[in-house]
């Protein structure tokens, strides 16, 4: 059987680099298929593979300026010749499921969400983006929406990171979609016997993961807060921050392991469409203090492996924070860890590759 593996861009390793690194174990024979490469951003596990790029490669500053390239995505993908493969596995949240494969061929979709940008974020970037900008974004979104429902059509089959982006490819995309969660190296983490005086935020620094509010709390609290990560929003947080606010920036692996295991709970105040960094955080043993929305609903059980707050303002995350620490001897470690691994990377591995054996043998 001949494998192709579809990828938005591959020029870092976030979530949905680490599902098709699993993929890419799954299938060692695969032909992995992407816009935008940059090996030196990726795990040694994918560059095994042969990695194939559309003409936006060679386009200028590619990998550093790809999304600028959006609008010409649609077509580079209809570029790539598939036809020697019996199963496509695209990997999407940008574009990535578009391709054109054999008719006899089963294309599985595993999306991590429709595209943000062009669906239920799209007043957020457009609020945010310049005069200039904003009129080119009229037509070009436009004709992108029209093209992802489009696309959507050829996809066989969907699998959804989580039941809260199932939900938004049945209202964007009005198709049906299977669940199974996305992989996380539990055993790479551990628990640590005590914790420190501090808590921690860490992830992407864009604003709707909402690393504000988790600074406007603690400014209020005046308790210690570190926050990890890097991104267009690490300006602001930096400005916002006050004495007790740490911003590390982007930081290696083993100085965020060595965080969470450290710290006294996860302030997770985005909507997530699945969360990797709270498994990551209970995988340490740590509670979470998340928005009471999104993928972490069905990770974190309140009052088990952390606590929700409801509303995305500084009065909840401040109430939630407080009612932590009035019950923080009541969560068991060793038990929010044990929670953790129904995430496991082999877990998501044995799923998807006996979903993707099942719709082999149904042939569509």
């Amino acid at each position: 059987m001949k494998v192709a593996i579809i990828h938005y861009w591959l020029v870092t390793m976030r979530g949905g680099e680490k599902v098709v690194e699993a993929l890419c174990e799954l299938f060692p024979q695969a032909v992995i298929y992407t816009h935008v490469y940059d090996p030196e951003s990726v795990s040694p596990t994918i560059r095994q593979h042969k990695v194939v790029t559309t003409y936006i490669q060679k386009l200028p500053n590619a990998r550093k300026k790809y999304q600028s390239y959006l609008p010409l995505m649609p077509l580079a993908l209809e570029q790539l010749d598939l036809r020697e493969y019996d199963l496509v596995i695209s990997s999407e949240s940008g574009p990535a499921k578009g391709v054109l494969t054999r008719p006899d061929a089963v294309h599985i979709c595993y999306c991590h969400t429709p595209m943000r940008y062009v669906w239920d974020m799209y007043f957020d970037y457009r609020a945010k983006a310049g005069m200039v900008t904003k009129l080119f974004m009229l037509p070009l979104i436009h004709y992108l929406k029209m093209w992802d429902y489009v696309s959507a059509g050829r996809v066989d089959h969907f699998i959804a990171n989580s039941h809260f982006v199932a939900r938004r490819i049945e209202k964007h995309y009005r198709r049906r979609a299977d669940v199974i969660h996305p992989p996380v190296t539990t055993s790479d983490f551990s628990v640590a016997p005590e914790h420190e005086d501090y808590y921690l935020a860490l992830g992407q620094l864009v604003g709707y993961k909402r690393f504000d509010l988790a600074v406007e709390a603690f400014n209020a609290l005046g308790k210690r807060l570190v926050i990890i990560g890097e991104g267009e929003a690490l300006a602001d947080v930096k400005r916002l921050a006050r004495g007790n606010v740490q911003v590390l920036g982007r930081q290696p692996f083993a100085v965020i392991k060595e965080h969470l295991r450290k710290c006294r709970a996860l302030i997770f105040p985005g909507i997530e469409d699945f969360g990797i960094v709270p498994v990551e955080a209970m995988a340490c043993g740590k509670p979470v203090i998340s928005f009471k929305a999104g993928g972490a609903l069905e990770t974190v059980l309140d009052g088990v492996t952390g606590l929700f707050f409801e509303e995305q303002t500084v009065n909840s995350l401040v109430a939630a924070v407080r009612r932590f620490e009035s019950v923080s001897g009541s969560f068991d470690s060793h038990r929010i860890a044990e929670h953790a691994r129904n995430f496991d990377r082999e877990i998501f591995k044995e799923k998807i590759s006996g979903y993707i054996l099942q719709k082999m043998r149904e042939g569509k």
